[in-house]
């Protein structure tokens, strides 16, 4: 495959980027996209250029470093991450524009690597179950409901790409912010902190300057591990629950 890409280049997060425009060719369809890209950043090393910094890690679709915008899509044409998407999704001859996740929220650092240090800071406002158990019980010693544990395990897939908030027009982080919500709210040892969670962490994410949610659906849409839109309302109806509550 012979492709055209227009790849967004920036030095420093103190320096204004623009779309550069790079031919590459022997492209197998059987490479990853980032198989691809490392390609390019060969020749690119060969020909005494800066190669494209861009962020990887697993490659396995587990830890949702490799987010990108592709054609304006995020993660690409295939609701899967960056790293498992495979060149046999474009065509031979094909233009594709690769950018950074576009969020206020996510600045760029360098090329395509943005920040995403937000999501943690969130998480540190009440992802977690901060109780203290002593000795690790027994598995069995606190029963959970079948349909709240699978409703956990569902929800507690979410990898924090960042896909959520590129493809929301609002550059909300709800997504995100409901699956961890639910999570930990589905679950007995969650419910100590359940009022005080969803009010730290939703102020959290309204500080670090994500926007609001208008139910739009971008979001799940373009979710690699499809989490459901109704973490949403599970998380807006934590906070109203907690609010009545004093917190």
């Amino acid at each position: 495959m012979k492709l055209t890409l227009k790849i967004w280049r920036q030095p420093d997060a103190d320096t204004a980027g623009a779309i550069h425009t790079y031919e590459v060719d022997e492209i197998s369809e059987d490479m990853s996209f980032l198989e691809m890209l490392d390609v390019l950043n060969e020749r690119l090393n060969g020909e005494g250029e800066e190669p494209i910094a861009f962020d990887s890690d697993c490659r396995e679709g587990i830890c949702g470093m490799c987010g990108l915008m592709i054609n304006g899509e995020a993660h690409g044409p295939q609701v899967t991450t960056t790293c498992q998407l495979h060149m046999r999704s474009f065509h031979d001859g094909e233009t594709i524009t690769i950018e950074p996740w576009r969020a206020d929220a996510f600045p760029v650092l360098k090329d395509l690597v943005v920040d995403r240090g937000a999501f943690d800071r969130i998480i540190q406002q009440g992802g977690y179950i901060s109780v203290n158990t002593g000795a690790a019980p027994d598995a069995h010693a606190t029963p959970v409901p079948k349909d709240n544990a699978d409703r956990a395990f569902d929800v507690a897939t979410c990898i924090g790409c960042g896909a959520c908030v590129a493809a929301c027009p609002n550059g909300s982080a709800s997504l995100f912010v409901g699956a961890k919500i639910t999570h930990l709210g589905e679950l007995p040892q969650g419910q100590a902190e359940r009022d005080s969670r969803v009010v730290n962490m939703v102020g959290q994410h309204d500080h670090e300057g994500f926007g609001g949610c208008t139910n739009i659906g971008e979001c799940t849409a373009a979710c690699p591990k499809g989490i459901p839109l109704d973490v949403i309302s599970q998380l807006n109806k934590d906070l109203r629950t907690a609010v009545r509550h004093g917190y």
